[in-house]
């Protein structure tokens, strides 16, 4: 009878939940994930970086690559970026106008769009839809097993899929960036000459007086980097995709959300690495 008492217990045991992880183990799996990550995103930087010297060039992919991350951008750019200068033209035009300083409102606006606004919120903005793009299309890819039948061909995918879409976004950013620089620029002027009657004349003489070429290009160093952040990121999360379609709406989501931070990191230091620099020239 003392076995049959003994595995009563044992048997009531084995239906009990598992017991939840503990939030240092948590804490523990969540950084080895990112070390993980972080270790597979170099060695991919790294194989597209040597591949870019082998042949075939791969240029038809890159042309449609610049079509789709560059050209199908404008609207969300000319949209946002005027609307962003009418919203920084308002707020700066009544703050300024309580101290007696509206005649400074071209001066600030003009400043704010070429140093920061301009590049940063047209990567972060722009980012969410390319990276989204790619790492949808790659994710697709991966979980139907082409990227498979894109090695057993041959062929190796950081050729073929990452470097087409990491040189079109280098050379697309800077200049979606210029575009909504300009803008922005105009839409600032025009509500501050219809809302604040300080005419557009004056407003562009006194941002023009006050930016200069070190200011541009202060800002416009940066876009190149995050339009690399931008296409590794999104290939990455894209490629590594796993579970099916959920899998790639999970991939996607992560890449939006690992976009948006890592351009606001890496524009802390590019700013710093630019106003370091930046004088010796």
């Amino acid at each position: 009878m003392m076995p049959a008492a003994e595995e009563e217990p044992q048997s009531r045991r084995s239906f009990l939940p598992p017991p939840e992880p503990k939030p240092v183990d948590q804490l523990h799996e969540r950084a080895l994930g990112f070390v993980s990550h972080l270790g597979q995103l170099s060695q991919m930087t790294a194989g597209t970086v040597r591949a870019a010297f082998r042949r075939p060039l791969e240029f038809r992919e890159f042309i449609r690559q610049l079509e789709s991350l560059g050209v199908a951008s404008l609207g969300i750019v000319v949209v946002t970026s005027v609307f962003i200068g009418m919203v920084m033209s308002v707020q700066f035009a009544f703050g300024l106008q309580k101290f007696g300083g509206m005649e400074y409102t071209g001066r600030v606006v003009g400043l704010s769009f070429s140093r920061e606004l301009a590049p940063t919120l047209t990567a972060v903005i722009v980012g969410g839809r390319i990276g989204a793009g790619m790492a949808a299309e790659l994710g697709s890819m991966a979980v139907t097993e082409q990227l498979d039948a894109v090695r057993a061909l041959g062929a190796d995918p950081l050729k073929k899929l990452v470097w087409p879409r990491l040189a079109a976004a280098i050379i697309v950013m800077p200049i979606l960036a210029a575009l909504a620089l300009v803008l922005g620029f105009s839409g600032a002027m025009l509500i501050t000459d219809v809302e604040f009657n300080i005419p557009a004349g004056f407003f562009l003489r006194s941002a023009l007086g006050t930016v200069g070429m070190k200011d541009f290009l202060s800002g416009m160093f940066k876009t190149p980097f995050f339009g690399a952040i931008i296409a590794l990121v999104g290939c990455h999360f894209g490629m590594t995709t796993r579970g099916g379609t959920a899998g790639v709406g999970d991939s996607t989501t992560r890449t939006v959300v690992v976009i948006s931070i890592s351009i606001l990191i890496a524009d802390f230091f590019l700013t710093k690495v630019a106003i370091i620099v930046w004088p010796a020239f």
